[in-house]
């Protein structure tokens, strides 16, 4: 079982509505496609961010301390958007450290399970 987080670019929603139809458009437009978009540079920095706290998979020998369910984090980015999986033991922590580093950099977080954005 998996935590999805969603981030992204741009202003930020009016609710938790506008925000749920904002990430379902992003995701049909950016990660449900066959082209590859490489991700913005503010995008690219929030990713390197989590990877300053916790790497990617690929580069540790123990997973137990790893939040990230895919490697590399960097490849769940495209464009203005991020949506990515944390194991679900992990995502408390993880999911809130990721709140915290989009709001320093502006970034809009949306959980999809709940249906709400994080702030």
């Amino acid at each position: 079982m998996s935590y999805d987080l969603a981030v992204w670019e741009g202003e930020r929603p009016s609710s938790d509505r506008e925000a749920g139809e904002t990430h379902s458009a992003l995701y049909e437009q950016y990660i449900d496609t066959d082209v590859e978009i490489p991700p913005t540079p503010l995008i690219a920095k929030f990713v390197e961010q989590l990877l300053q706290r916790w790497p990617d998979l690929d580069e540790v020998d123990e997973y137990e301390n790893i939040p990230w369910s895919t490697t590399p984090l960097i490849g769940e980015a495209a464009g203005p958007y991020i949506y990515f999986p944390m194991v679900y033991p992990r995502a408390e922590e993880a999911s809130a450290y990721a709140v915290q580093v989009a709001t320093q950099l502006g970034l809009n977080c949306y959980d999809p399970q709940d249906d709400r954005l994080r702030t």
